[in-house]
């Protein structure tokens, strides 16, 4: 087992990165809940509301290799404390305020900011030095399934607190839960950066190389259909379910389950993982949820299709990010693993970015979803097909192959 740099154990830091998940991601994943009562206080469009998340991905992706980088250099610990600080700005920002700009200051910068410092690569780098390359993916879907937790836990909760506290003073008590993660990061102070292994490379290198593999490419590719497909159901399926005569507990319900049976999907996805090719499970994961997307949004909706939608898209919902960080760390180590997951995350990001967007933007033009679902299908068509050649080298051919 790599020799831990926090000083803790490696069930620690698994048990504390997996709370650190369940918290930020929970937060952010509740988010699709206030977009018809911030519409509505504010006098907007949905567009608003969408181009915020938008943007907020998109600045969550564009930082997150540098994250990344400073957390492989320094300690993820660090770096997850000060995601922390800006993420609590953000969402009082959001808590307080009174106009279009000051909204996605907030939302969209500030807590993209934030998210960059308290999720994935960050997190699931620090998971990926302290655990044995034979426990590596199982530990990564066992982290998932905390954030999934987190996600089933925070929907009904965030429901609650509007309905108690009004939009706004739900957005404040969950800046205070967001505080949590502070301590939680302790155990995840790094001394120093990864321990080199014997065919990894400096970061100038790996990112070099990295860039030019065709695995690497087509793996960032694949992320950016499942960021398009994330955000656009979470930001957008309780408003979408809203139109169609359903009540707003519904949503709610629907996106905690999808946070309910994530966390099989992605304890399985890690341990099936570490015994079939990576790659090849990716494919199969976009290609369920084509079926499962076109069978939802163009068959009839009742609450009863909502809850299957919910159950049934949980079980894929972020199994891809054990599966993707996986095959980053057989291709090439993990010593650069915050940054290069930050690198294939930024092209999650931009997917997002359109999902947030482009759902609210046609919706806004069509008066209707059908064409943002439309481009969902596509695009998990399209990742399915794009997984499939991905080889599973190690970090020393990788650089063969990209020579």
């Amino acid at each position: 087992m790599p020799q831990s740099k926090t000083g803790h154990s490696p069930l620690t830091v698994l048990v504390c990165a997996s709370a650190i998940l369940a918290i930020s991601l929970g937060v952010r994943h509740s988010f699709g809940l206030f977009l018809q009562p911030i519409s509505v206080a504010g006098g907007w469009g949905r567009e608003v509301f969408g181009f915020a998340i938008a943007l907020q991905n998109l600045i969550w992706g564009l930082s997150q290799p540098f994250a990344g980088m400073l957390a492989d250099r320094i300690g993820a610990g660090r770096m997850i404390i000060a995601g922390t600080i800006l993420y609590v700005a953000g969402m009082l920002v959001m808590a307080l305020t009174q106009g279009e700009f000051a909204f996605v200051l907030g939302a969209g910068v500030l807590v993209g900011l934030g998210l960059s410092g308290t999720t994935y690569p960050l997190v699931l780098g620090a998971v990926t030095r302290s655990t044995s390359a034979e426990k590596r993916s199982l530990a990564l879907g066992i982290a998932m399934g905390g954030a999934a937790f987190g996600q089933f836990v925070m929907l009904p909760g965030a429901l609650g607190g509007i309905g108690l506290l009004g939009w706004s003073g739900a957005l404040a008590a969950m800046a205070i839960l967001v505080v949590v993660i502070v301590p939680l990061a302790l155990p995840l102070f790094e001394r120093g950066g990864a321990p080199v292994q014997a065919a990894e490379m400096g970061a100038a290198a790996a990112i070099r190389t990295a860039l030019r593999h065709r695995g690497f490419q087509l793996l960032a590719l694949g992320f950016f259909v499942c960021g398009f497909q994330v955000v656009f159901i979470a930001t957008h399926v309780p408003a979408f379910l809203s139109d169609k005569g359903l009540s707003a507990g519904t949503g709610s319900m629907v996106l905690a389950l999808i946070g309910l049976l994530n966390i099989p999907g992605t304890y399985f996805a890690g341990l099936w993982g570490g015994r079939w090719r990576k790659p090849m499970l990716l494919s199969w994961l976009y290609l369920a949820r084509a079926g499962i997307i076109a069978a939802f949004a163009f068959l009839p909706v009742s609450e009863t299709s909502a809850y299957v939608f919910g159950a049934a898209m949980g079980l894929f919902w972020l199994s891809t990010v054990p599966l993707t960080n996986g095959t980053i760390a057989t291709l090439f180590g993990v010593r650069n693993m915050s940054m290069l997951g930050g690198v294939v995350f930024l092209a999650h990001q931009l997917g997002a970015f359109l999902g947030g967007w482009l759902g609210g933007v046609l919706y806004d033009r069509l008066g209707s979803y059908d064409g943002a679902w439309a481009v969902a299908i596509g695009l998990s068509l399209i990742a399915a097909l794009i997984n499939l050649p991905i080889k599973e080298e190690t970090g020393a051919e990788a650089v063969k192959v990209a020579a």
